[in-house]
């Protein structure tokens, strides 16, 4: 790697650090927050499918600011909007507030999370590229991940100690404090290279042309049609078991007010990305074809969710939980190099940001409905049914290998979409 090439990767690592080490402060007491503020299981992943829903609806939009204003433009509105919408929810738990207001508030969550979405990983690949770098991407995005376990270990553990301190509310305060710092260190070191943003067309001619392009692209591109549809169903899931993981070991462990040990569930999952981070790259020299590492870990994945479903034992559950979340965070890396290789650059971001909508489509149905059953049936049930639905990705995983992309075994980056 190049002076130039490890520059843009330290900015990036650096983004990566600070924005998840502000959101995963409270990843590990998120569901505990919300039924301490008085909603169901059912109101609680409800809550969490507005916020999904919110995703759905500014996907787009916010990819058109990110290709047409620009990548550190998108990244530096995500950091206030987030930081505005993440003390909304503080005061909402203060003051008890009806699900209706948790609803509203959920969507602007959702937008500030999709200024982000598309915009840092797009900034990422056409910078790299623009300095000369012609490696394989999964070892950029593979330490970006480990970076980015790093910071939900420390800021997961950290959000439930200091919930366990003091309150639940706090760590959404230190949310919002960690946001405005990003502000602040994205506005002095992200800028982008190796990309103009297109500010010829207006508003919503940009959003039609670049919407239009982004579906050539990506749904009319069968290889990457494939992937994005099976988003749904993994991303759906994987939404609700992380949060749904929470309440469920503390009712294994005995302790429904141990919110440390929710917070350390949470930093448990943070170490399967940190090594899942290290072991793609070496995945991927190992396995020719991407898509086999997808399938496999997606399948796998689901099979490990059916037997935490099964379990009454906290270390079982906390073990396999281990062992689901290093499954998965193999494949990401992968997943990410395989779709960015079948991208053009000027509708990068558009496209990653239509990927992870498809994935938040399938969390405004999954959860809630997955919710419904934890009311019903109990915790174990929904994760066993959980693992079920996440297997139906497979067979379009298997779809987009059959589509024999030169994606698919590709070995390094190409200024080119294929």
């Amino acid at each position: 790697m190049n002076p130039a090439a490890r520059k843009i990767q330290r900015v990036y690592l650096t983004l990566t650090l600070g924005n998840t080490l502000a959101a995963s402060f409270i990843w590990g007491i998120n569901t505990l927050f919300l039924l301490d503020a008085g909603l169901s299981n059912f109101e609680a992943f409800a809550a969490n499918a507005f916020f999904t829903a919110g995703m759905v609806l500014f996907e787009v939009p916010t990819g058109v600011v990110a290709d047409g204003w620009g990548r550190r433009t998108s990244f530096l509105l995500g950091t206030v909007t987030l930081a505005g919408s993440t003390y909304l929810y503080y005061l909402l738990w203060q003051w008890k507030a009806p699900f209706w207001s948790w609803a509203v508030v959920s969507v602007l969550l959702g937008l500030g999370f999709t200024f982000f979405s598309g915009a840092v990983e797009a900034w990422l690949v056409d910078a790299l590229r623009f300095s000369g770098y012609s490696d394989d991407l999964e070892a950029v995005f593979g330490r970006g991940q480990m970076v980015s376990g790093a910071a939900t270990l420390v800021g997961s553990a950290a959000g439930g100690a200091l919930a366990q301190a003091t309150s639940l509310g706090v760590p959404f305060l230190v949310r919002v404090g960690v946001l405005v710092a990003m502000f602040g260190v994205a506005f002095w070191l992200m800028h982008d290279v190796g990309f103009t943003p297109d500010r010829s067309s207006r508003p919503l001619a940009a959003t039609r042309a670049v919407l239009a392009a982004s579906i050539d692209n990506g749904l009319k591109n069968p290889p990457v049609r494939f992937v994005m549809l099976a988003a749904p169903f993994s991303v759906g899931v994987g939404f609700y078991a992380f949060y749904a993981l929470q309440p469920y070991l503390l009712e294994l462990y005995g302790d429904p007010r141990a919110y440390t040990v929710a917070g350390l569930a949470a930093a448990l999952v943070a170490g399967s990305q940190i090594a899942g981070g290290w072991m793609a790259p070496v995945i991927r020299r190992l396995v020719r074809k991407r898509t086999t590492v997808l399938i496999v870990s997606t399948a796998v994945s689901s099979l490990i969710l059916i037997a935490v479903g099964f379990t009454r034992v906290f270390w079982v559950a906390l073990v396999l939980l281990a062992v689901w979340a290093l499954i998965a965070a193999a494949g990401t890396p992968v997943r990410q190099a395989y779709l960015n290789d079948m991208i053009p650059s000027k509708q990068r971001a558009t496209v990653l940001s239509f990927d992870s909508l498809m994935g938040s489509t399938g969390g405004i149905v999954v959860q809630p409905l997955l919710g419904r059953t934890a009311d019903v049936y109990g915790y174990p049930l929904s994760l066993a049914v959980g693992g079920v639905v996440e297997l139906l990705a497979v067979p379009f995983l298997l779809a987009s290998r059959r589509r024999r992309s030169p994606a698919d075994e590709a070995s390094a980056t190409s200024d080119k979409a294929v």
